[in-house]
């Protein structure tokens, strides 16, 4: 058994090396796609927004924005492998126009947060107190409220405070949770290193603020947030472009394997033959 010679026309460019570059570059893409999936699934089901009582909610649920987003990476870079390993045209040609579609979209994006960065900011600072208002009311803004806590080690908006606004926080709330806070600000809230301790805020309203500061973070997340985004803007701008330059590559490493399948065929030779 011997491997035939490349077909004289497609000798000069040899293809397959395009066909596995672009294979390659896209199946990197299909893994972040599946992953940004999964991080939206385990959102969902981390607040159980798929079980039956739930899910006529379900539009209204956030994480459903890191399903939709994951499956549209997802499913344009499967097409780009697809379309590169078999050699079709029409997943290239689908490839391509979703890399076109993204690169718009976020290129609009960055320029609409840049300029109106300021405005996002208050919006932000009144998101995060409807979610301290309406924390035991609303599972979506708890569980954003949650994470945004234990990310940023911070408690409330602008201090813990701020809890003092939720009626079941409250020092005059008659429940077991007043003069408390969530246990997401508490420095340490996992009891034996695995189970959430639920009560390890409570009672810290009422403390003075040298001895809260050993259980909860003190400061609020808007601030906490504001000087994250400051000093990563760096990064993240960085992050940004280096997207854009890699969907851009992609985008161009399938144009060109369009255009030697395209020649290839014109020539009246099979694409990708031996």
């Amino acid at each position: 058994f011997t491997q035939r010679p490349w077909p004289p026309v497609l000798s000069r460019w040899r293809p397959r090396h395009w066909i596995y570059l672009t294979f390659l570059w896209n199946l990197l893409f299909s893994v972040l796609g599946l992953l940004i999936l999964a991080f939206g699934i385990w959102g969902l089901l981390d607040k159980e927004s798929l079980v039956s009582e739930r899910i006529a909610h379900l539009g209204s649920d956030p994480m459903l924005f890191f399903v939709l987003v994951g499956l549209a990476v997802s499913t344009i870079s499967l097409a780009g492998c697809m379309g590169a390993l078999y050699e079709n045209i029409c997943l290239l040609k689908f490839f391509t126009g979703g890399v076109i579609a993204f690169v718009i979209l976020e290129i609009l994006g960055g320029l609409v947060l840049y300029s109106l960065r300021h405005q996002i900011k208050g919006s932000l600072q009144n998101t995060m107190l409807v979610a301290v208002l309406r924390y035991q009311d609303d599972p979506d803004l708890r569980f954003i409220m949650d994470e945004v806590q234990m990310g940023l080690q911070c408690c409330g908006v602008e201090s813990y405070q701020d809890w003092k606004m939720n009626m079941y926080f409250n020092c005059s709330s008659p429940g077991v949770q007043a003069c408390g806070v969530p246990a997401s600000c508490c420095l340490n809230p996992l009891e034996n290193g695995t189970i959430t301790n639920s009560q390890c805020g409570f009672g810290a309203l009422g403390m003075e603020e040298f001895a809260a500061q050993s259980i909860i973070s003190l400061g609020g997340c808007a601030p906490q947030l504001s000087r994250w985004l400051h000093s990563h803007r760096g990064v993240l701008s960085a992050c940004f472009v280096f997207l854009i330059l890699v969907e851009v590559g992609g985008f161009l490493l399938a144009t060109k394997l369009l255009a030697d399948l395209a020649f290839a065929r014109a020539r009246g030779r099979q694409p990708g033959a031996w």
